[in-house]
């Protein structure tokens, strides 16, 4: 795999360990609170939701991780693709800023993946 192919989806993995720790550890503190505009009460009631958000970031992120360290373009794409889908729903759903964040740089690696 090309290296900036491998960068991407590295990078998209990192985003998503990220999103791992802010659901998982961060939910109900400061950090948290602020990245996902939450009550403090809100983020109490629906911490449970979000550590299962993220762990399946966490899955995400190793596919991702893999699919580079065995050099599996289509572990990548096929990981990608997930996240790309992830991300076009929690933009109609719940904010398009999601798009951005996650949609966006997914859609560039399987760019750069596709192209390597």
């Amino acid at each position: 795999m090309h290296v900036i192919a491998a960068a991407l989806v590295l990078l998209v993995a990192a985003l998503h360990l990220y999103f791992l720790a802010l659901e998982m550890f961060l939910w109900t503190r400061p950090l948290g609170l602020k990245t996902f505009r939450n009550t403090p009460e809100k983020a109490e009631a629906t911490r449970v939701l979000a550590a299962n958000q993220g762990l399946y970031n966490g899955f995400l992120a190793a596919g991702l991780v893999y699919g580079v360290a065995t050099g599996s373009r289509e572990f990548c794409l096929f990981f990608l693709a997930c996240v790309v889908v992830a991300g076009l729903y929690g933009a109609y759903s719940v904010n398009k800023r999601i798009f951005f964040v996650q949609a966006l740089p997914a859609l560039l690696a399987i760019a750069a993946v596709s192209m390597a």
